[in-house]
């Protein structure tokens, strides 16, 4: 694999991986036929990133040697990083970068050409591994908005960097409504905590389909880290959702590239709180049915399992190369037995600064296996336990 990358693309590269580098700590490097694609997944399996670069945002790319096999491999997202730490260096003095994988180097080669003859190259030790895929679908949700980033940055701009989780909402008169985000016990505790709020008409987003009154909680951190590079190309973002629980999507593209975010929400039980009262918001989450009882365990009564994403790997060369998707899986629920990947899952139970606490947000990714060589081409999610072993 070898490609580069020239003028103002190689800040849009650097500035994607700052995104990822928000939600994981490694980074999965593929090269396809349909480009190059950067993916990653957090710890907890409760959020996925994916930018995919089309063969025209290099100036120079080929995949594999003629022959040859095209490879991917995953290194370490603080590796990577490093390449592309500042970006305002990067866009000051770097002129084009060069990405190998293969030949007769056992590394990842990244080489920056800068001005006045520099160059610096990075050799980066890497893995062979399994695609890293999600299976997903936006047009299957029903909700969507669509808005210039700028738009929802200004937004979420008065929110504390501390802040964990954001409500995004449709309240009275189709007004879009980002909320700051409130556990039961923070909002009944006697020391008050500050609440921000911010309203958006209707008339700043460029499709707003969404009735009045749904409303989803995620994870800010994430959604920041794809915030800032919308901003930075002067893109819009899409948000596709469905009900609580269910996994939220964001979404930009253009014709050089494609980004998708895909990041678990509340349970509907878990919105039910003083937290969403207030006048504007009330409305947001409708009233418990008289007869449900909470259940002490967050996840007892949302849909998310029957809108489970899954990792998959394919021995296929076709399967590898189609853009993630996403697919609804009515009715699956993770077996009770240990999953074929549950140590690692319990390895890496550690949440990341800016993570939502497992118990809120149950994990959507599993555990993959390659596909046996005789396995028919296409897609075979795998299931397994939680990454804190619930069943």
């Amino acid at each position: 694999m070898k490609c580069l990358v020239t003028g103002g693309n190689v800040k849009v590269l650097g500035k994607a991986v700052h995104s990822l580098s928000r939600i994981g700590d490694e980074l999965y490097l593929e090269p396809l036929e349909d480009g190059l694609s950067l993916r990653t997944v957090n710890s907890s399996r409760s959020a996925y990133a994916c930018f995919l670069f089309a063969p025209l945002f290099f100036q120079q790319y080929q995949a594999a040697a003629p022959g040859q096999e095209a490879l991917r491999c995953k290194i370490l997202m603080k590796s990577f990083l490093a390449v592309f730490r500042s970006l305002a260096t990067v866009e000051r003095s770097v002129e084009k970068c060069c990405i190998s994988l293969g030949g007769r180097s056992s590394r990842l080669v990244v080489q920056l050409h800068c001005k006045y003859g520099v160059r610096k190259t990075h050799n980066l030790s890497f893995q062979d591994c399994e695609s890293l895929q999600a299976v997903f679908d936006p047009a299957l949700c029903s909700n969507v908005l669509r808005a210039p980033a700028r738009v929802l940055g200004e937004a979420v701009l008065p929110f504390p960097p501390a802040l964990a989780e954001v409500t995004l909402g449709i309240g009275c008169g189709r007004r879009v409504i980002l909320r700051s985000y409130q556990e039961e016990e923070e909002a009944d505790s006697t020391v008050k905590a500050m609440v921000t709020e911010m309203s958006i008409g209707q008339e700043d987003f460029q499709q707003l389909q969404a009735q009045e009154g749904v409303a989803i909680t995620f994870c800010l951190k994430e959604f920041r880290g794809l915030l800032s590079f919308a901003e930075s190309a002067n893109l819009s973002l899409s948000v596709y959702f469905d009900a609580p629980g269910r996994p939220a999507i964001f979404a930009v593209s253009d014709s050089l590239l494609d980004g998708h975010f895909v990041l678990a929400t509340l349970s509907e039980s878990d919105l039910h709180s003083p937290a969403l009262c207030s006048p504007e918001l009330r409305r947001l989450a409708p009233p418990l049915q008289a007869h449900s009882t909470p259940h002490l365990d967050d996840f007892a009564n949302d849909d998310i399992d029957s809108y489970m994403i899954a990792m998959e790997t394919t021995a296929d060369s076709e399967g590898s190369r189609a853009v993630p998707s996403i697919s609804l899986f009515p009715g699956l629920r993770p077996p009770c037995s240990p999953g074929p990947y549950s140590e690692d899952n319990e390895a890496e139970a550690g949440t990341q600064p800016g993570t939502p606490p497992p118990k809120k947000f149950r994990s959507l990714f599993f555990g993959s296996i390659l596909a046996p060589a005789h396995s028919p081409p296409g897609p075979s999610p795998v299931l397994a336990e939680d990454s804190e072993g619930e069943g």
